[in-house]
């Protein structure tokens, strides 16, 4: 396992290896160079029997994100400069790689295990683990800010375009 500083990454290697999934996790400390253009990395590399193989970008976030007083469920912002280099990977690898992004909570409570179907248990905290087709989530999502560069799909189309991990596997 790759020494990961980031705890919802390594709690996403931890999972493919308790599922016995063969992967190549990507050193995040290389940038490639493609066309001169410099190219954000994702996280894995993950090899499919059934289906495309899967370019992973990992996002993590609390669930609930709890502000103040407020609590918002289903976070699932990401950059645009994240977007476009995983379509870009997607491009260089070939048509046998889907870009796929790995929304992975840490769940802040016992109760939130119930919204979801995989919840991998990972250094004292549970973890929740959807997946979304970076397609999807291209058509869907909407600018979130545009000082940030950021994206987001509302919560409701979120939830309808997500599919349990292990679906992808």
């Amino acid at each position: 396992m790759v020494n990961r500083r980031i705890h919802y990454e390594a709690c996403f290697e931890d999972y493919l290896r308790a599922m016995g999934v063969p992967y190549v996790a990507v050193d995040e400390a290389k940038k490639a160079l493609f066309a001169g253009v410099s190219l954000k990395s994702f996280d894995f590399v993950v090899y499919s029997s059934t289906g495309p193989n899967l370019l992973i970008d990992v996002k993590g976030r609390k669930f609930p994100y709890t502000t103040g007083t407020s609590r918002r469920y289903w976070e699932n912002w990401t950059t645009l400069d994240d977007l476009d280099s995983l379509r870009q990977w997607e491009e260089i690898f070939g048509q046998d790689f889907a870009g796929l992004l790995v929304f992975c909570y840490h769940l802040q409570g016992a109760k939130e295990v119930e919204h979801f179907s995989v919840v991998h248990p990972f250094r004292g905290s549970f973890y929740g683990l959807v997946g979304i087709w970076l397609s999807d989530y291209r058509s869907e999502c909407r600018r979130r800010s545009q000082a940030w560069g950021t994206a987001s799909v509302p919560a409701r189309q979120f939830r309808n375009l997500t599919q349990p991990m292990a679906g992808f596997l």
